[in-house]
């Protein structure tokens, strides 16, 4: 039986540009970004946590084969056409993702359907930081970041950006004065993640809620899952959609 059977199979369109989603559970609206090199085995077994906890969880299949294993053959595979790709910034400084905008425009069709004070956003990894520009778009207003990596953290400047254009980090910081609060979560000793989370806590102080566990693990809430995060994660969604 695949991992994703038990989930319903669509589509959402925006800016001429389409990708599969997957759906499944009840409740407050979430979205579920993958990292690389996918929608693998332990994402899928997340999102299906989130479900058990009472949410509906759409998962964008943005790259990748689902249901593919995290391995290093996978990631060598997916890796070299997400970095080419135009939907994804991954080593300019001061830019926000161009998917941003796909996303923002799937987070506000299910809290549209959903209603409620808004969604959830959760990216991991090379999406991490996706889950904060979503935050732009007012419909989003539980934005969890694990592990952001882009930029690719080679030198200081890239280190600590995040991956967000002058306009959206002006947005982002007015709505965090407004009370929108921001997760965050990582490996301390993870260089992937660079800097940025210094950067977060400089740009909307306490509006960031920082989640850090020792050792140089990556993937938080999957490959080097820690139960505290996706408690913290899972109490945090909560919190902020059944308000």
């Amino acid at each position: 039986m695949s991992l994703l059977d038990s989930w319903t199979l669509g589509a959402h369109t925006a800016g001429g540009v389409t990708h599969p989603t997957y759906r499944k559970g009840s409740g407050p609206g979430v979205v579920v970004i993958h990292e690389i090199p996918g929608l693998t085995p332990e994402v899928i077994g997340f999102g299906d946590e989130v479900v058990a906890a009472g949410f509906t969880v759409v998962m964008p299949h943005l790259f990748g084969t689902p249901e593919a294993p995290m391995t290093v053959g996978t990631v060598a595979k997916v890796a070299p056409r997400v970095c080419v790709s135009r939907e994804f910034t991954t080593w300019a400084t001061g830019r926000t993702s161009p998917v941003a905008g796909w996303l923002r425009s799937l987070a506000r069709e299910l809290h549209e359907e959903l209603g409620g004070p808004g969604v959830g956003a959760l990216g991991m990894c090379f999406t991490g930081g996706f889950a904060l520009a979503m935050m732009v778009d007012t419909s989003v207003v539980a934005p969890v970041l694990a592990q952001p990596s882009l930029p690719f953290a080679a030198g200081r400047s890239r280190a600590a950006d995040l991956n967000l254009s002058p306009a959206d980090l002006a947005a982002v910081k007015d709505r965090a004065a407004g009370g929108c609060e921001v997760l965050g979560l990582r490996y301390r000793k993870d260089a992937a993640v660079g800097t940025r989370f210094d950067t977060l806590t400089r740009e909307i102080g306490d509006a960031f809620i920082r989640v850090e566990f020792d050792g140089k693990g990556h993937s938080t809430l999957t490959e080097h899952r820690q139960q505290e995060g996706v408690d913290r994660v899972l109490a945090f969604l909560d919190e902020k959609l059944r308000a």
